[in-house]
């Protein structure tokens, strides 16, 4: 029987789900994992890089993440789930790629220089903040994926692991696989004010949040600035309640849009039939995560079991590593 290929992903903790993380990467992490071998790692270290000053939230943002990746569908009896500082040897083959790694190749990574602008507030001209590729290329390789799940933007990022492979290789053997991306596609749901959903505008519906959030939030989404009256035809292209009507109403997309450029239906009542369908999909996930919040032993159990799963593979290949590396001494 030929062994399930391997996928590694991680995401760094900052903040409880919505809505728009969930359409986007992490639905298809809980379709990998019925495919491939999947370890998938709470990237606390690498959210240091930009948080070093003020890691206050850093503790309950992962005890939040795990809550909501569990409550979301991650089975701990199908992928390798663990928090990225408990496998120490992440960041001894960090410090070993660090030797090998051209300055060069860290400056030109896109969002390097991308960051450095748009963060100007923090100083994030640190060491760290440069390694980061070299980390990155260190937590995909310790495990020897195959593939790893990105977007299109994240693209470079995975090129530089792959040219990391390549000089390690070349410069000692071969070792590591070079791991071939899986484009996944982007969340194509939007704010509630119709921008990017992110949390640093506001603009997001978590799987934390109540019903009478929600109902507030989607009564809160930006209309046809064109529509005065409810009787009034409506253009259903400009509108954020349909963009999400899209998505959870799909089956009745053609009546409601009907309704709406016939005038037969208001913003109001579109709307509430809108968070109606939303509370139904998210109520059974917010159960889920109630229990897990009531257990958080459960998880402990799950991340303990998932990072020993995790340095048992890493120790394997550290150990090739530094035999290739000429410093596994044995006097």
């Amino acid at each position: 029987m030929m062994e399930q290929k391997r996928v590694l992903s991680g995401m760094r903790p900052t903040g409880r789900f919505h809505l728009g993380n969930y359409m986007g990467a992490f639905q298809n992490w809980v379709a990998l994992q019925n495919e491939y071998k999947c370890f998938y790692m709470v990237a606390d270290w690498h959210a240091l890089t930009t948080a070093y000053e003020d890691p206050t939230n850093i503790e309950d943002n992962i005890i939040q993440m795990l809550i909501d990746w569990l409550s979301l569908g991650l089975d701990p009896e199908k992928s390798t789930i663990f928090i990225q500082s408990d496998v120490k040897e992440h960041a001894e083959l960090h410090l070993l790629f660090s030797m090998i790694i051209p300055v060069s190749w860290l400056e030109r990574c896109p969002t390097y220089k991308d960051q450095i602008n748009q963060l100007q507030e923090k100083n994030i001209a640190t060491y760290g903040f440069l390694g980061y590729p070299c980390l990155q290329a260190a937590d995909i390789l310790i495990y020897k994926a195959d593939f790893v799940p990105v977007g299109e933007d994240q693209l470079p990022h995975l090129e530089l692991t792959r040219e990391v492979a390549r000089r390690f290789n070349y410069l000692y053997g071969k070792i590591f696989p070079e791991p071939q991306a899986l484009l996944t596609k982007e969340s194509n749901l939007i704010g509630i004010d119709g921008r990017k959903m992110s949390k640093s505008y506001g603009n997001t519906i978590s799987f934390s949040d109540s019903a009478e959030e929600i109902r507030h939030k989607v009564r809160m989404m930006i209309t046809d600035p064109q529509r005065i009256k409810k009787n009034d035809p409506g253009n259903p292209e400009v509108c954020t309640v349909f963009s999400y009507q899209k998505i959870f109403n799909n089956n009745l997309l053609e009546e409601i849009e009907m309704e709406c450029k016939a005038g037969q239906i208001g913003c109001v009542d579109c709307k509430k039939r809108l968070a109606e369908t939303m509370l139904s999909f998210v109520e059974p996930i917010r159960e889920k995560r109630n229990y897990y919040e009531r257990n958080t032993d459960v998880i402990f159990d799950i991340i303990n079991e998932g990072a020993k799963k995790a340095r048992e593979i890493a120790r394997d290949t550290l150990e090739e590593v530094r035999k290739v590396m000429k410093i596994s001494y044995r006097w």
